[in-house]
């Protein structure tokens, strides 16, 4: 299986308003509850007002269109990390999972990736 290395420092925080998100920004997702309004964008583009905000995540992808009759690959994944004592924060869309890291641990979780077989594009 492959994973796409993102090129982008990121940003984990929660923010008042979804008008201070920047929606024609290249790369983002926006998690909404009845709780709390979340993004996680390129720190670049964070909005300069948030409520709280987690800086230094990298992140990566996994390659291509993942079919929802699958099972387990997110689990493997985190499990891989889990197990390197790397902690994560998913994020899923409707095609695939992105897993983020602190940027302190990137090339730790690269390494274990790859040890257990994955192919880092």
């Amino acid at each position: 299986m492959e994973l796409k290395i993102i090129d982008n420092k990121l940003t984990v925080c929660k923010v008042a308003d979804i008008s201070t998100i920047d929606l024609a920004a290249e790369f983002y997702f926006i998690g909404k509850t009845d709780e709390e309004l979340s993004l996680v964008c390129r720190t670049s583009d964070t909005p300069s007002e948030t409520i709280e905000r987690d800086d230094g995540w990298k992140g990566f992808r996994i390659q291509g269109i993942l079919d929802f009759s699958l099972i387990g690959i997110l689990s493997k994944l985190s499990g891989i990390l889990a197990e390197h004592e790397i902690g994560i924060f998913a994020v899923s869309t409707y095609n695939t999972d992105y897993i983020l890291v602190k940027e302190e641990n990137y090339e730790r979780a690269i390494e274990a990736l790859v040890h257990e077989g994955y192919t880092i594009v």
